[in-house]
């Protein structure tokens, strides 16, 4: 069993103290629009990996790659504005701590702000994201896990203004690639319990603020402590 820190949107500023160490957990999954810089104290802190994706709030992170501690933009040394250590999942597949995860940032757009797409753009990212967890999936026969996007499926925890829109490609994701969670931020609660959704036999969960959460993980994939 995994254990996850999950948050999204919402600074809890008691994580961001001392009182992080009362928390035990294998790996930080961010789903967009907080601080680099929590993120990055909350994976130092709890000295675990962190695993994101951008939200519409977000500096824009395209263009760069990294190798090992020297980042590169358009192939140019500079400075990387990601978390130190964090994992940039947004439009690619990892493996961490024993979960496969793959990532959507982002929202639909509706300015001209940093890590928006329009429909089709998302769906064309979200076409390529499938066919990198395929090639995955026929190397070692394992799926998906954990589907991390900022915005949500559009009908699904989403709204009806149009900047938190949730996005239509994410159903034929879901379809294509069986995801056991689709986890997103974007859509602030304000109070309101939501409850998790379902589309077929994934589970999907707003994640605004944080949570713990856990994850059955292959025997041979677990964490080892």
């Amino acid at each position: 069993m995994l254990r996850a820190l999950v948050v999204a949107d919402e600074v809890d500023e008691r994580l961001w103290t001392a009182a992080v160490h009362e928390f035990s957990v294998d790996l930080v999954l961010g789903a967009g629009d907080l601080p680099y810089k929590y993120l990055e104290f909350l994976a130092g802190s709890l000295d675990v990996p962190c695993v994101f994706v951008p939200g519409n709030h977000d500096p824009d992170l395209s263009g760069f790659t990294r190798y090992g501690g020297l980042s590169m933009r358009d192939g140019f040394p500079a400075a990387w504005p990601g978390p130190a250590g964090g994992i940039n999942a947004d439009a690619r597949v990892v493996d961490v701590a024993g979960l496969r995860i793959a990532g959507l940032g982002g929202s639909i757009r509706y300015n001209d702000g940093p890590n928006q797409w329009t429909e089709r753009q998302q769906a064309r990212r979200a076409r390529r994201l499938v066919r990198a967890a395929g090639r995955q999936s026929r190397r070692d026969g394992r799926g998906v896990d954990v589907l991390l996007t900022h915005a949500p499926p559009r009908g699904v925890g989403d709204r009806d203004d149009p900047p938190h829109h949730g996005f239509e490609c994410l159903h034929r994701t879901v379809e294509r690639l069986r995801p056991k969670w689709l986890l997103h931020g974007h859509i602030h609660p304000y109070g309101e319990r939501l409850p998790d959704r379902r589309m077929g036999e994934t589970r999907v969960r707003n994640v605004v603020g944080r949570q713990i959460m856990e994850f059955d993980v292959p025997a041979e994939h677990e964490v080892k402590s």
